[in-house]
């Protein structure tokens, strides 16, 4: 099995340029394993396009979260997936076509430096509280194709939080599939370039260093809590992530993407 590894602000991913064929949830679960495995929060599959129109992507990003899980979109995951294309010479540098579980997704990527997503445009989910520790805090339901829930009160202490445990959410059946949990300190907002910090509990993996669509939603938050539409640096854990949302609705995430060394893995390793 070849595979690549590579990050987006350390959210690390395997990535697949053989496609998904025969990846079931434990060979997921196995690569992702940082003891067993390669190590990573999920796995990229390459799925190349039957035959495509010019509208059409030539590329469908299979994401797969670290419990083996399928997930609808990930922010960090197709920047990565993107600068594979290119650097692999798969894609001319410029703007790409990538189909997601979440819709079709347009990237810039240029021959280096940081890549930009179109990722739709943010929709209202409903509210709910998240219990840490044993306190439970307001949070406002966001989607960026996937659920959020963006928990931005001032008296939260992030840097403290517990995010080693799955946070519970009340009410239960209002994310029965489960949700990403943002925690987000804004009260560090420059007056002329806006930016908030966020750490991050990701369904189906843990926290982790960074999630492009956490970013997207804790963002967009903070934003329409303010009323404006603006460009805020998102400082996560493993460094700076850029949304825009526009005055058209569509919300535009840039950050970096590395791929950091490829290799094989055996298909007979003992699980």
């Amino acid at each position: 099995m070849r595979f690549v590894k590579g990050h987006g602000t350390e959210n690390d991913f395997v990535l697949l340029p053989d496609g998904a064929d025969g990846l079931d949830a434990e060979t997921v679960r196995t690569l992702c394993d940082r003891r067993r495995g390669i190590g990573a929060d999920g796995v990229l599959a390459v799925v190349r396009v039957a035959a495509p129109t010019e509208a059409d992507p030539r590329w469908f990003m299979d994401y797969r979260n670290a419990d083996g899980g399928v997930a609808e979109m990930c922010g960090n995951g197709i920047r990565v997936f993107a600068r594979y294309l290119v650097d692999s010479g798969l894609e001319e540098p410029g703007d790409l076509l990538v189909g997601t579980r979440a819709g079709v997704k347009t990237v810039t990527v240029p021959a280096a430096g940081d890549i930009t997503v179109g990722m739709g445009r943010a929709e209202r989910l409903p509210d709910a509280k998240v219990q840490l520790g044993e306190r439970w805090w307001a949070a406002s339901g966001w989607s960026m194709g996937n659920p959020h829930l963006v928990v931005a009160d001032p008296d939260l202490d992030i840097d403290t939080a517990d995010l080693s445990v799955t946070p519970a959410v009340d009410p239960p059946a209002a994310y029965p599939d489960g949700v990403n949990v943002e925690l987000v300190d804004a009260t560090a907002a420059a007056a002329t370039k806006a930016s908030i910090r966020m750490r991050v509990h990701e369904r189906g993996v843990g926290e982790t260093r960074s999630c492009g669509t956490g970013a997207c939603a804790a963002a967009v938050a903070v934003m329409a809590a303010r009323g404006e539409r603006a460009s805020y640096g998102v400082d996560v854990p493993g460094g700076r992530l850029t949304v825009t949302w526009r005055d058209d609705g569509e919300v535009l995430l840039s950050g970096p993407a590395v791929l950091t060394y490829r290799g094989e893995y055996p298909n007979d390793t003992p699980r």
